[in-house]
């Protein structure tokens, strides 16, 4: 159950870490597509972590004593946040619904709402803790294995609750795994906490996933 937790926090830092890049990168005339690949990887990472907290971790805290209404809260917040991370989407290739947008305000949005949903899992978390602190379930695995199940993706329009919306969400990973295939795009692992010290340096940066320590 600690594991959760503390797979939360790494996932949250590399998150951070990925919305500075790609909030702070930019196009110039020589190459117009660099900005592409900083806020591309953030939004795939994103959508993947959002996805599999949905359907992994929020239910187990509705069953709970006192947990319908956090994770009913977590469920809208997330909905908020898909919804920010689908107008990057839109912005970043051209869409008529935000081509007109400027990136400050966008990205603003986004950051105002990780925020929140990161504070929201974190309370997830820490319910699950108190109410069933002997669960003999790895919840960090769980996540882990969710998120590689998840759409790479922001779909805040789709079905989100119940058996239609993880099959909704099924029908959508299946997609996105078609187009990141045909478009040979690079989606990074899933963060791990307990599972970072066996990779270099070099390996992380390799497979597009650093997270490091500061020494």
């Amino acid at each position: 159950m600690i594991t959760l937790a503390h797979d939360l926090e790494s996932i949250h830092h590399d998150l951070g870490y990925r919305l500075v890049l790609a909030a702070d990168a930019r196009p110039d005339v020589r190459h117009p597509r660099d900005h592409y690949t900083a806020i591309d990887t953030f939004l795939a990472a994103a959508s993947r972590h959002n996805a599999a907290m949905v359907d992994a971790i929020a239910p187990l805290v509705r069953h709970l004593p006192g947990g319908h209404d956090l994770a009913h809260e977590f469920l809208a917040a997330s909905r908020s946040y898909e919804e920010s991370l689908a107008q990057v989407k839109a912005k970043l290739y051209g869409s008529t619904f935000a081509v007109g947008r400027p990136w400050p305000p966008i990205w603003q949005d986004v950051r105002r709402e990780f925020e929140l949903v990161c504070d929201l899992e974190r309370r997830l978390a820490a319910t699950l803790l108190s109410e069933e602190p002997n669960d003999p379930r790895d919840l960090g695995t769980l996540l882990h294995r969710a998120e590689l199940a998840s759409p790479t993706r922001p779909h805040p329009w789709i079905p989100h609750r119940g058996p239609v919306g993880r099959l909704a969400r099924a029908v959508a990973r299946r997609v996105d795994r078609f187009w990141d295939t045909a478009e040979g795009r690079m989606v990074p692992e899933p963060v791990r906490h307990h599972d970072r010290q066996h990779q270099g340096p070099l390996t992380q940066y390799l497979l597009g996933d650093p997270h490091l320590g500061e020494e």
